[in-house]
C-alpha cells in the first residue's frame, strides 16, 4: 500500500494584544517557544486549527458551535491539558496553510485530518497517529464508468483539494493522466460531481463517507484503498513536552472507550466500518 492618530492606535494594538492572550494564541516571541504544555497552563486557553466543512470530522455548524471527530479528539485532548471545551477557540485551517499557521503561531495545535507524511514532519511535529484513514474515490450513484484508480486515466475529471496529500498522490502515482482539478474546499468539488463537471473526487474515506451521508442515494465510494493516511496532531517542531502529552492523551482516550464512541458516533450513520485505533507512535506506510 502508499502509502490568520498615535493613542487610538496604541490602544487598539493592546486591545488586540489582550485579545489573542485570553485565546491562548502566543502574543509574544517568549509566548510562542514555550511547550504546549506550559501555553495551556498559562492562559487557560487553546487555540486549535480545525476543517469547517467536513461532515462527521470538522463541521462548522450555522450556531457557530462545531462538530465531528476531530473535534472530539481536539476536545478530549485540550482537557487532558487542563483546558475546558469553553476555552477553546477552534480556527478553519485550509490544507495549503496548516505549516504555515503553526510557525507562524496563528494555532497552538492542529486537528484538521492532517495526515503525517515525512514532508510535512520537517516543518512541524505530529503527535498520534490518532486514526487510520485511506484514500477513496467519491462518484455519483449510478455512474459504474469508475471502478478503479485506473479508470481516471480515461480522460476522466477528478478534483481534490490544494495542498492536500490527496492531490500529490493522483499527480505522482496512480492517475498521472487523469484531469485533476484542484479547489479550495471539499464542498466545492462536491457540488462539481453532483452537477456532472467533475467525474469523482478524491481524498480520505472518512471525508467521503461524511459527504455521502448528508445526501444518501446520490454519491457513492468506490471502496479502492489508494493510500494509507495517518492522521496527527500538528503542533510547533521541537515541541516534544508537548508532542508526549498528546500522545498520551490519545491513548488515553482509546483506552477509555471514548475513541470508539465518537467514531461511531461521527462515522456509524454513513455504514462506514470504524476500524481498530491505530497505534500511538507508529505510522502505518
Amino acid at each position: 500500500m502508499r502509502f490568520s492618530r498615535v493613542l487610538r492606535t496604541g490602544a487598539l494594538v493592546a486591545a488586540v494584544g489582550l485579545t489573542l492572550a485570553a485565546c491562548g494564541q502566543p502574543n509574544s516571541e517568549e509566548d510562542a517557544n514555550k511547550s504546549l504544555v506550559q501555553r495551556a497552563e498559562d492562559n487557560g486557553a487553546l487555540t486549535i486549527g480545525v476543517k469547517i466543512d467536513q461532515p462527521g470530522l470538522g463541521l462548522k455548524k450555522p450556531n457557530g458551535s462545531y462538530e465531528g471527530f476531530d473535534v472530539d479528539v481536539a476536545k478530549y485532548v485540550a482537557k487532558e491539558l487542563g483546558v475546558e471545551e469553553g476555552d477553546i477557540e477552534f480556527v478553519e485551517t485550509p490544507s495549503a496553510q496548516r505549516e504555515n499557521m503553526i510557525q507562524k503561531g496563528d494555532v497552538d495545535m492542529i486537528v484538521a485530518t492532517y495526515s503525517i507524511t515525512p514532508e510535512r514532519d520537517k516543518a512541524v511535529d505530529f503527535a498520534g497517529p490518532y486514526f487510520l484513514a485511506h484514500q477513496d474515490l467519491l462518484v455519483r450513484e449510478g455512474d459504474n464508468s469508475i471502478q478503479g484508480a485506473e479508470d481516471l486515466n480515461k480522460n476522466k475529471k477528478l478534483c481534490s483539494v490544494k495542498g492536500s496529500t490527496s492531490a500529490q498522490n493522483v499527480r505522482d502515482d496512480f492517475a498521472p493522466n487523469a484531469q485533476l482539478q484542484e479547489y479550495g474546499g471539499y464542498s466545492e468539488c462536491l457540488t462539481g460531481v453532483e452537477n456532472k463537471a467533475i467525474d469523482a473526487m478524491t481524498t480520505d474515506d472518512t471525508i467521503l463517507a461524511g459527504y455521502a451521508a448528508q445526501q444518501p442515494g446520490k454519491f457513492k465510494l468506490v471502496g479502492a484503498e489508494l493510500s494509507n493516511e495517518n492522521y496527527g496532531i500538528g503542533l510547533r517542531q521541537g515541541d516534544s513536552e508537548g508532542k508526549q502529552a498528546l500522545d498520551e492523551a490519545i491513548q488515553k482516550m482509546i483506552d477509555s472507550g471514548e475513541w470508539k464512541k465518537a467514531a461511531q458516533k461521527h462515522f456509524g450513520p454513513a455504514g462506514y466500518e470504524v476500524p481498530e485505533p491505530p497505534t500511538v507512535g507508529e505510522v502505518v506506510e
